[in-house]
């Protein structure tokens, strides 16, 4: 007899009269019986929501009726992966994802007054200013011009907190994230309405790009970002934009700090100087020594952080593989090394493919840890060379400050001798 004939051959034992079908899924299996512990609510093709009895610990799920197929997809009910919100913003939880792509509903979000509700057969995008024709486009004009999609980042540019030991990844810089843009060429409309490369004088020209929100954000943009890279972006991981990510139309600007991307996007107009808005000017700009203030920081340094082993995670002597995310604003990361010893020595750590320009990359280092007291960090170099720099460094670049925008310094967890990881509040100087 062959293997598969053995296996075909076992059988469960049962009674005689025991039926071998699923037992029939009834309101009284679904909503009812004392393994049922939780309730979910899924969506389904026939209703809207249907509340469903999930077991804690579900016996043969063989022998009983899964879910019906809905309307959109759910997670399962024992993956808790959620944000942490304020009135402003919401951070992504970096220490719970796989991958580089960042699940929509997770990526951050940062606003100045609230999500607006903007009907796409109503919206109008205006392009006009230093330019031969002057055009409206609809979301319908827009999507007739071929698309483009990338894989790029996003950061806000004040992406640093810290102060206490039991602050998570999240909580340190969760306000960046990663995905899938899709759109049309910002300068394949330059060029469909007539816009020059630069202004009539030889000056570089600008553009002020306007959201469609309470707060009217609003942003002055060298054109030659416009030329560049830049993208009208409609849809973002296979999906239309969500309201928090500037549904219906967004620009996307890979590399630039967050704000620049403005969303809810409703006019571009071009011009030979920059506006001086309030976001640009009260706003954005960090300080420096000397008593200056540094404006259109635009790109996005260099950085990195390790996601596990952190807190709250609690570890235990052996073979640890540490984890984390790198990337540059300027380009592809080459390089990140790990230090197991506060920073004393350094050691080369694995990339995980791809690596691609200005985007997340995985990192990895394989650690023997002994139970001793130690720091734990890394640091990344990109293609221009640019190395992430310590927090001491840059204080001393900048004078007194200790955060505010563009701050990435490296970022050091400790590990104690019972293998809880904590944050170093003041980082490695």
């Amino acid at each position: 007899m062959s293997f598969f004939d053995k296996q075909q051959n076992l059988k469960p034992e049962r009674d005689e009269n025991q039926s071998t079908h699923p037992p029939k899924l009834t309101r009284r299996t679904l909503l009812g019986g004392a393994a049922t512990v939780a309730v979910a609510v899924v969506q389904t093709s026939w209703t809207k929501g249907v509340q469903i009895g999930i077991p804690e610990q579900p016996d043969d799920p063989t022998r009983r009726m899964g879910i019906p197929p809905g309307e959109v997809g759910t997670r399962s009910p024992f993956e808790k992966v959620v944000r942490k919100a304020s009135d402003i913003s919401s951070r992504t939880p970096l220490q719970d994802l796989h991958g580089t792509i960042t699940p929509s509903d997770l990526h951050f979000e940062r606003h100045h007054n609230g999500v607006p509700a903007i009907n796409p057969a109503t919206y109008e995008l205006l392009i006009h200013g230093q330019v031969e024709r002057p055009t409206v486009f609809s979301l319908a004009d827009l999507k007739r011009f071929p698309s483009v999609s990338r894989i790029a980042f996003l950061e806000c540019s004040g992406n640093f907190r810290t102060g206490k030991e039991t602050m998570s990844p999240q909580e340190i810089c969760g306000l960046t994230s990663q995905s899938e843009w899709t759109g049309v060429r910002l300068s394949t409309l330059f060029r469909e309405v007539g816009v020059k490369p630069d202004s009539a004088d030889g000056r570089p020209g600008w553009f002020l790009a306007e959201g469609g929100d309470a707060a009217v954000m609003s942003r002055s943009i060298p054109l030659r970002k416009g030329w560049d890279d830049a993208i009208i972006a409609y849809a973002q991981n296979g999906e239309a934009l969500r309201p928090e990510q500037g549904y219906p139309v967004r620009l996307f600007l890979p590399g630039w700090e967050g704000n620049t991307s403005v969303k809810w996007l409703r006019r571009l107009e071009i011009g030979d100087q920059p506006w001086q808005t309030r976001e640009e000017t009260s706003k954005y700009t960090e300080g420096i020594k000397g008593g200056k203030i540094r404006q259109f920081s635009f790109d996005i340094d260099a950085r990195s952080i390790i996601t596990f082993p952190a807190y709250p995670v609690q570890v235990e002597r052996g073979w640890i593989e540490i984890r984390g995310l790198a990337w540059s604003g300027r380009g592809k990361v080459v390089l990140v090394e790990v230090s197991t010893d506060a920073g004393k020595r350094w050691q080369r750590a694995d990339l995980q493919e791809p690596v691609l320009d200005k985007a997340h990359v995985r990192f990895r280092h394989l650690w023997q840890w002994n139970g001793a007291e130690t720091e734990i960090m890394s640091r990344v170099t990109d293609e221009t060379g640019y190395t992430q720099p310590t927090f001491a460094q840059l204080i001393d670049a900048r004078g007194a400050d200790t955060g505010g925008y563009h701050f990435n310094p490296i970022t050091a967890w400790q590990i104690k001798p019972d293998g809880r990881v904590l944050n170093r509040p003041e980082n490695w100087r």
